[in-house]
């Protein structure tokens, strides 16, 4: 597990590289924490801006590490498996 999210971050940073964008004045946490929180406040702008801190790549990757960290501290705080969170989160049924 730790395999493949080490690469897929490694391929974010170096791809963040590769096409000039900024990536010493905001990281990827940065960045997805401050996209994530614009989009549940709907605010086009502030994720435009948030978007362009790191590339698209980069971007996902720190989205779907908050997701992880949301769900996992959830988790912890209902006291409930991460995957009746997670299901409950997208409105799913528990199964």
């Amino acid at each position: 597990m730790f395999g493949k999210t080490w690469d897929r971050l490694l391929s974010a940073l170096s791809t963040a590289e590769e096409t000039g964008r900024d990536s010493r004045g905001h990281n990827l946490f940065e960045a997805a924490a401050a996209y994530v929180s614009a989009h549940v406040e709907d605010d086009q702008e502030r994720m435009d801006e948030a978007a362009g801190w790191v590339s698209p790549e980069a971007l996902s990757f720190g989205v779907n590490e908050l997701a992880c960290r949301a769900v996992v501290a959830l988790a912890r705080e209902r006291d409930e498996p991460p995957r009746t969170v997670a299901r409950a989160l997208l409105g799913l049924p528990v199964s």
